[in-house]
């Protein structure tokens, strides 16, 4: 591959919803550069960015992948995103590090939820973007609809740069809106076009459409507007630099027609990216921080070397594979770099060019390009690798919060260490993916963005490290407290031979506001009882309220007063006061009207308006609360209260009663009461648990 320099490069991510056609629509645009000798397809595994295993065997991809093509003197880096929900969170990280996103939508059914969501991934991160309005060759393909609906959507600036002509099982025309011209496609799928004039019955809507473009492109800038209301139009040159700025300021998003099975429309799509997307440069400046101070790099060769690490894989035969962008500068192989975010150094040894599996060994990489090396010590997602002199860290991506959560437990005990080290390099891999052991309910938790994202971590656990875990339902960390205020006293007394052991304590808890914890305090009076002794009482409390009394939970919300008691002269220790504190404690919130609290969680559920009755009527079934709506598009958020007892699966769920076009986000956000016969049921079998032990 030749040397491409930052302003010959353009960064291009495939965004959207599951079953709208990326992966093919990638393939398509690689193999009309040339490169390979067929195009491959999903159903027999053959494509280039879905190569791994379980990718293959489920016939939709689960990791973001990477293709480099070559197009009119342009490098293009396309990463193909996966589309199903479980796994769509991987483009937060994509949009961070390309420079222009193409969201594809399914002619037929552009009302998804993964539309709406990578459009808000790509906001956040400021991404020009366009739409691709993809499987035009579908027998119930509706291009206006297609368009009127994205409109709708996301603003009458979402404009047509190309429309089909006969779309449908016949399709292979589209109209080029800015040459003026028809392009008829081959039917063998290698994207090569005959142009010719448009037809004359379309002249007029083609030129009523050209003028509203010059229109968009006019508003967006201030001199060119000016020269459209002196002289009614815009020439081709001023169109296009226009164009082009209106795109980078995502003031217009362009839309294309295309087939990416049949090979439709594509490679005049790429002639138009190549033109109009922008390159790195034509970026704003990233801005990082060292100790605090900000610091901002232009994407630039003269500026010192920096590249920002967003995306880590485990390749079989090769080790791990950091995927990285050029943000600053140019990297050689061969050289050293320091690792901002784990403070340390890292030899950069081989840089690659990534396609799919195929690793290209190229000596160095100009700012802007995207590329991987392979077995960095220590680093991992949303590390900075600069020049130990020029140091600067990027932001970290803030990847989605998990949205379920399962217990698992070793098959072997015996495997126990090499589980922890499974799960530990695949949250490194995978940021969506979490594991910790709570040592509350005592079980390794592992959570992510659905059941098959957990099932496919655990899959690639197995493979790895030949280790197999079984999930179960996760405890949920319920709290005791009290209702009301009582007092108790606790004598202990032990006399075995020897030294013996005597305390007497007296103390009082009242209850506190929700989320004020455990407050100890101490209002002794006179020489009843040493002032030593009272830290002892204070760790016998802690200790009770870490065991929990009623239910086995952690104790909270309320605050225990030690206001007097007995000792003596020679048996009285530590030990000893520690087993009455907790003694008089016990008794204490028996007599106080222990209750139980449980977490309660919030979610978002954003789903088509169509389904809001299914999940209003889930919600209430859950013990839910709803808290309000909002309207985005045709989309419909719920935000409600549900008890995290009734989420298990939830996702699951959502997506039977949705068709798969509902999603849902979760977060903590506090503890209520638990009713009274769901209290008594968790007592109930904690006692028999106890029983059984």
């Amino acid at each position: 591959m030749k040397e491409y320099l930052t302003k010959e490069i353009r960064n291009i991510a495939l965004l959207g919803h599951a079953s709208t056609g990326k992966t093919v629509l990638g393939e398509a645009m690689y193999f009309s550069t040339g490169k390979s000798s067929r195009m491959g397809k999903i159903d027999d595994g053959t494509t280039i960015s879905d190569y791994h295993e379980d990718e293959i065997a489920r016939k939709f991809s689960i990791s973001s992948s990477l293709i480099c093509a070559e197009w009119n003197e342009k490098k293009l880096n396309i990463i193909d995103t996966p589309g199903y929900l479980d796994f769509i969170s991987e483009s937060k990280a994509i949009t961070r590090v390309v420079d222009f996103g193409l969201i594809v939508v399914n002619s037929m059914d552009v009302s998804v939820v993964g539309t709406d969501l990578v459009n808000k991934f790509s906001k956040a991160d400021n991404l020009p973007c366009g739409f691709a309005i993809n499987m035009l060759d579908k027998e119930h393909a509706a291009f206006e609809k297609a368009l009127e609906s994205l409109q709708n959507s996301f603003g009458k600036n979402v404009i047509p740069l190309q429309i089909p002509i006969n779309e449908g099982v016949d399709f292979d025309s589209i109209i080029d809106i800015i040459a003026n011209k028809m392009l008829t496609f081959s039917k063998d799928s290698r994207g090569k076009a005959t142009t010719s004039e448009v037809p004359a019955d379309l002249k007029a809507k083609v030129e009523e459409m050209r003028e509203n473009l010059i229109e968009f492109v006019a508003e967006s800038d201030d001199e060119l507007l000016e020269k459209f209301f002196d002289e009614g139009t815009l020439s081709d040159e001023e169109l296009s630099v226009g164009l082009k700025k209106a795109i980078l300021s995502r003031n217009l998003f362009p839309v294309f027609a295309t087939s990416g099975f049949n090979n439709i429309g594509v490679t005049n799509m790429m002639n138009l990216i190549c033109s109009y997307a922008p390159c790195p440069s034509d970026r704003d400046s990233v801005k990082g921080s060292l100790n605090g101070k900000e610091i901002v790099r232009k994407i630039d060769d003269n500026e010192p070397t920096s590249l920002f690490v967003f995306k880590t894989s485990s390749e079989l035969h090769v080790g791990e594979l950091s995927v990285f962008k050029v943000i600053s500068g140019i990297l050689r192989g061969g050289g050293d770099l320091y690792n901002c975010s784990s403070k340390n150094n890292e030899r950069i040894g081989q840089i690659y060019s990534v396609n799919g599996k195929v690793k290209t060994e190229v000596a160095h990489m100009h700012a802007g390009d995207i590329g991987a090396v392979v077995k960095l010590k220590h680093t991992h997602t949303n590390d900075t690798l600069a020049e130990s002199k020029n140091q600067i860290e990027y932001p970290k991506i803030n990847f989605p919060n998990p949205v379920v959560r399962v217990a698992v437990t070793p098959k072997s005990r015996a495997d126990e260490d090499k589980i922890n080290i499974g799960l530990q390099t695949l949250q490194d891999e995978d940021p969506t993916f979490h594991y910790e052991y709570d040592a509350e309910i005592k079980q390794t938790i592992i959570s992510g963005q659905g059941e098959l994202h957990l099932k496919i971590s655990l899959d690639r656990l197995k493979e790895k490290y030949n280790v197999e875990v079984d999930q179960i339902k996760p405890k949920i960390p319920y709290r005791e407290t009290i209702k009301k205020r009582a007092e108790a006293k606790y004598r202990h007394k032990k006399q075995s031979g020897g030294a013996g052991q005597f305390a007497e304590v007296w103390l009082r808890v009242e209850p506190l506001e929700r989320g004020s914890g455990i407050v100890f305090e101490d209002k002794l009076v006179g020489q009843n009882v040493d002032r030593v002794f009272v830290p002892s009482v204070e760790k016998g409390i802690k200790a009770c309220c870490s065991e929990g009394i009623i239910a086995g939970c952690h104790v909270t919300d309320l605050k225990a007063t030690f206001y007097d008691g007995k000792m003596h002269p020679v048996d009285s220790k530590d030990i000893a006061f520690q087993i009455a504190g907790k003694g008089a404690f016990r008794e204490c919130v028996k007599n106080a009207t222990p209750s139980l609290l449980e977490p309660v969680y919030q979610i978002d559920v954003t789903v088509p308006e169509e389904f809001m009755g299914d999940v209003m009527g889930d919600v209430s079934t859950r013990r839910g609360k709803v808290l309000g709506m909002d309207t985005e598009g045709h989309f419909q958020t719920i935000k409600a209260h549900i008890p995290l007892s009734e989420l298990y699966q939830y996702g699951t769920s959502l997506r039977s009663m949705t068709q798969g076009k509902g999603l849902h986000k979760q977060k903590f956000s506090h503890y209520d009461p638990v009713p009274h016969e769901i209290q008594e049921k968790i007592i109930a079998e904690y006692k028999k648990e106890k029983e059984e032990d």
